[in-house]
């Protein structure tokens, strides 16, 4: 478990659970660095041979993880998708803009980029590299590692509505950071692949 500088008794809770059940290490930030950097330090120091992961805000139905699993020996990434999104209209709508702009830019047939329902086998977080903080993680974990010629399979998640917390992921100041990284990661791509061949072809 990440805790992301909270505020709360979060933190005390997750250690108190921890202290209980030996097989769960706590992770904790002094000061919030942002979901992807959470999201990253997480996945570093995950141990199996097949990494998982989920949000805490309780909008996935856990038992399905079963799902996800009887398809990872045969892929390399296996990404739920919410079927049905229970997020509010204006979210569902910024996340299908975003989903068409990262396609547009890489190619990337993800129908759901931000679920936070995945399981990588370990040689791909090992393989690339993850540099965005932010939101943004997820867009640049898939897009490096379809780049890498890892494959990437797709299912359907129950997703439920939020119930605790309140959402940051639509705030200005996140979607700013989102486009900046985005850009930095095209440019990054474009040099690295031959003029020859636009983004998004394969090798």
């Amino acid at each position: 478990m990440v805790d992301d500088g909270s505020r709360d008794a979060s933190a005390a809770v997750a250690a108190d659970y921890c202290r209980r059940n030996p097989s769960v290490r706590l992770l904790r930030h002094a000061a919030n660095r942002g979901y992807g950097a959470a999201l990253r330090a997480g996945l570093q120091e995950a141990r199996g041979e097949l990494v998982f992961f989920t949000d805490a805000d309780l909008q996935f139905d856990l038992s399905q993880l079963s799902d996800l699993l009887s398809h990872a020996r045969d892929f390399d990434i296996v990404a739920g998708y919410r079927e049905p999104r229970r997020d509010p209209w204006g979210r569902r709508g910024l996340a299908w803009i975003w989903g068409s702009l990262v396609n547009r830019l890489f190619g990337l047939r993800v129908r759901d980029i931000d679920c936070a329902f995945k399981v990588f086998r370990r040689h791909v977080i090992e393989t690339i590299s993850i540099a965005s903080l932010g939101a943004f993680i997820n867009t640049e974990i898939l897009v490096r590692a379809k780049q890498s010629g890892f494959r990437i399979h797709q299912i359907p998640v129950t997703h439920r509505r939020r119930r605790f917390g309140r959402q940051s992921g639509a705030s200005p100041r996140v979607i700013v950071r989102a486009l900046l990284e985005l850009v930095s990661l095209a440019r990054e791509l474009r040099r690295d692949i031959p003029h020859t061949l636009p983004i998004g072809e394969e090798r």
